[in-house]
């Protein structure tokens, strides 16, 4: 099925070069690995290149960062690894705060970088739920 009928929703409330990212990913893992999961594992890891999720739906990292945003993006190939779930594990804390106040995260003056991390994974998962009902 091409990667536009398959299209999940966080990436159908982003920026259409976003979309373009994914789409051209995924149909190109079809065309390698046929239909399913693993396609799907591709067309992420190349989104995650650039593009990194804020709420339900996903944004160009900070001017500058490129490149994988956790260790399963970084070797999609190999097995393990823990996935960022699109957040940019390898942002400035600086960036993790920001993006922590955008999605209006309590007390993240006082979170480590990797307790940013995970308030904003968790607030990434609430928006997405919300968006869907």
């Amino acid at each position: 099925m091409p990667g536009q009928e398959e299209l999940p929703s966080t990436l159908e409330r982003s920026a259409e070069e976003a979309q373009r990212t994914w789409i051209k990913a995924h149909d190109s893992a079809v065309e390698e690995y046929g239909e399913g999961e693993r396609a799907h594992r591709v067309a992420f890891s190349a989104l995650k290149h650039k593009y990194e999720k804020v709420g339900y739906h996903w944004e160009r990292k900070e001017k500058g960062r490129k490149g994988p945003s956790d260790p399963r993006a970084a070797r999609p190939r190999q097995g393990g690894g823990r996935s960022g779930e699109g957040v940019d594990e390898q942002a400035s804390k600086q960036h993790l705060y920001d993006v922590a106040g955008r999605l209006g995260i309590q007390g993240r003056s006082r979170m480590s970088k990797p307790e940013l991390l995970e308030a904003i994974r968790k607030a990434n998962r609430s928006e997405t739920r919300r968006a869907r009902m």
